[in-house]
């Protein structure tokens, strides 16, 4: 019996490896090339917010008439889209910054690529309690994201907005709260999950929500206390997986984020006030 049940663990386990490796193949060939006259679909993974209804209504109306039917998937962290994307489950995303990409496939020792960068909505600091930031009082509490890169992007909107200031020599895209060198206001902060900042703001003073989740939750940018002063590792990228980065639909993608007609399509629609990439000076 004993040997029947591992004979039968190994076969279990051998075709969970096989169709796992299969799920990679097929994602990667058919990215390859558009076959004549017919149609590839292709998901794309995004989290909560605006980049989801940018795929579905600017992105993928664009690349119909290049043979690619385009589809997202909705994840609730920031985690899951890449494992998905890296493990083949979907063919690319568009949740996350240049910083975060950069950060987190590193940590995780993922291979995955930007195509290029998309109208972006910066973060920005919200508060129920007040309307201004010199309102903020002595010792109120802020929240702010638990990723490494958005918990230093915080800190650096909060250093441009003078309510902070951040060690000399700590990157910028590093700095961590114990990496402040002189807060004024003492400052208390609460990291979050990025999901819960917008959630926050009935038991904070202060929460900086990055764009995404702020349109999520319905904040109006123009209610912001401040916003940040968008460098380009803030923008958010269209990404794939490196093995495909010269496939088919790659080009296609890579081509459509730099064109006249996507800049068009972005100006007749709501994400028209988003930050534009800096991409798109250089043509």
């Amino acid at each position: 019996m004993k040997l029947k049940s591992l004979l039968a663990t190994v076969v279990i386990a051998a075709t969970a490896l096989g169709l796992g490796a299969c799920g990679t193949s097929n994602s990667s060939a058919k990215l390859a090339n558009a076959a004549n006259g017919s149609t590839t679909k292709i998901t794309v993974g995004v989290a909560a917010g605006p980049y989801g209804d940018m795929v579905t209504d600017i992105i993928a109306p664009l690349l119909k008439d290049d043979g690619y039917e385009l589809t997202t998937k909705v994840f609730n962290d920031y985690v899951q889209p890449n494992k998905a994307l890296a493990g083949g489950q979907i063919d690319a995303n568009l949740f996350q910054h240049t910083n975060y990409l950069t950060q987190f496939t590193k940590d995780n020792k993922l291979d995955l690529t930007s195509l290029g960068p998309v109208p972006t909505l910066g973060l920005g600091i919200y508060s129920k309690k007040y309307t201004s930031l010199k309102d903020i009082p002595d010792g109120a509490t802020v929240s702010i994201a638990a990723d490494a890169s958005n918990l230093a992007r915080s800190l650096g909107v909060l250093e441009q907005n003078n309510l902070i200031t951040v060690k000399k020599g700590v990157s910028a895209t590093q700095a961590t709260v114990n990496d402040i060198a002189t807060n004024p206001k003492n400052l208390k902060f609460k990291t979050l999950d990025a999901a819960q900042l917008s959630r926050s703001l009935d038991n904070v003073d202060v929460s900086l929500v990055p764009g995404n989740y702020a349109w999520a939750a319905n904040l109006k940018i123009t209610d912001a206390l401040a916003t940040e002063k968008q460098s380009k590792g803030v923008f958010n990228v269209f990404v794939i997986n490196s093995k495909d980065k010269n496939s088919d639909f790659a080009k296609k993608v890579k081509a459509l984020l730099t064109s006249q007609e996507f800049k068009d399509a972005i100006a007749k629609s709501d994400f028209k006030d988003f930050g534009k990439p800096w991409t798109w000076d250089e043509k």
